[in-house]
């Protein structure tokens, strides 16, 4: 799974891929992904079952254009917007994209982290999971940051995270 938004994220970057084309094969790969392969599948038998992705986080030169580029193209619904990103809300689970001004020093629009919600959450098990799979959470409201094997930002969360 790595492989593949690695080389989405790539070909989106290179430009040969537009974001619309970018949101819709990660997310078609996750649930492809997540589908085949069974929770107990996972290492020692504790991972976690992924239900939705719940946000895909963008740092864009002006956030303003690609809400108003989502939402006329693709009827997204805009919420929380607070002058330097907003919510683009889409599908029946709470699924978004988060586009955000870029942080100072970022000079090419990127994706930043991809978040994905899962059943069952209990925030402490959750840490506790993450840690003996020695992954480093970082903890962020109802969620947590880690690195995936090739350094992507992953975030886990609580399905009620986003929500408006």
């Amino acid at each position: 799974m790595e492989q593949i938004v690695h080389k989405l994220l790539a070909d989106f970057e290179q430009g040969k891929m537009s974001r619309r084309q970018l949101v819709q094969s990660i997310s078609m790969a996750a649930s492809v992904a997540f589908a085949a392969v069974p929770p107990a599948a996972a290492a020692g038998g504790q991972g976690f079952k992924a239900i939705t992705v719940n946000h895909i986080s963008y740092q864009v030169a002006d956030y303003r254009k690609t809400r108003d580029f989502y939402a006329d193209l693709l009827g997204m619904k805009v919420t929380q917007d607070d002058g330097k990103q907003c919510h683009l809300e889409f599908g029946t689970e709470g699924s978004h994209i988060l586009p955000r001004n870029a942080r100072p020093g970022v000079t090419t629009p990127r994706v930043d982290h991809i978040a994905y919600s899962i059943e069952g959450w209990n925030k402490s098990a959750v840490e506790a999971e993450l840690k003996r799979r020695g992954l480093d959470p970082r903890v962020d409201k109802e969620s947590y940051h880690v690195k995936d094997p090739d350094g992507f930002d992953l975030q886990i969360s609580s399905p009620e995270m986003g929500k408006s």
